[in-house]
């Protein structure tokens, strides 16, 4: 009898813990819709796209291209090929983080020195590998310290 007992009180116990099995997964699946719903939105085809680096002492050198990159990382993989651009990048959580652009390196662990990414005069929100690209962008790799 007491066996028989036990099973009906596990049997009230799962159905006690079934409705928040549920909500959990609804709350994931929310946050899911949300974050797609919030990421950047990429365009196809053919677009203008220009490319201002700004080096340590202030030189600048543009690179304009026509593309159908959908990332900036994309359009600079583009560039490395063609022009006398070139650049470093490591994996971050935020998507790939620029360590060196046509060789000079900024080194934040050394200097706080950081390739800052600028999206039509903007400080950019994105890593390279999640900025999308969207015909008449300009974008800017700036060399900065945190200092």
């Amino acid at each position: 009898m007491s066996e028989k007992k036990e099973n009906v009180e596990e049997g009230k116990k799962r159905k006690k813990v079934w409705p928040w099995v549920l909500v959990f997964v609804l709350v994931i699946c929310l946050f899911a819709g949300i974050h797609h719903a919030n990421q950047p939105k990429t365009s196809e085809g053919a677009k203008d796209v220009t490319l201002e680096v700004v080096d340590s002492e202030g030189e600048k050198k543009d690179y304009e291209e026509k593309t159908d990159a959908a990332y900036l990382s994309d359009f600079m993989d583009e560039l490395s090929k063609k022009d006398d651009f070139s650049y470093e990048a490591e994996k971050s959580d935020a998507g790939l983080y620029v360590t060196t652009v046509n060789g000079e390196e900024a080194d934040y662990d050394k200097d706080q020195a950081y390739w800052a990414i600028y999206v039509n005069g903007d400080y950019g929100q994105y890593g390279i590998s999640e900025q999308p690209v969207s015909d008449g962008d300009s974008f800017t790799l700036k060399y900065e310290t945190a200092q």
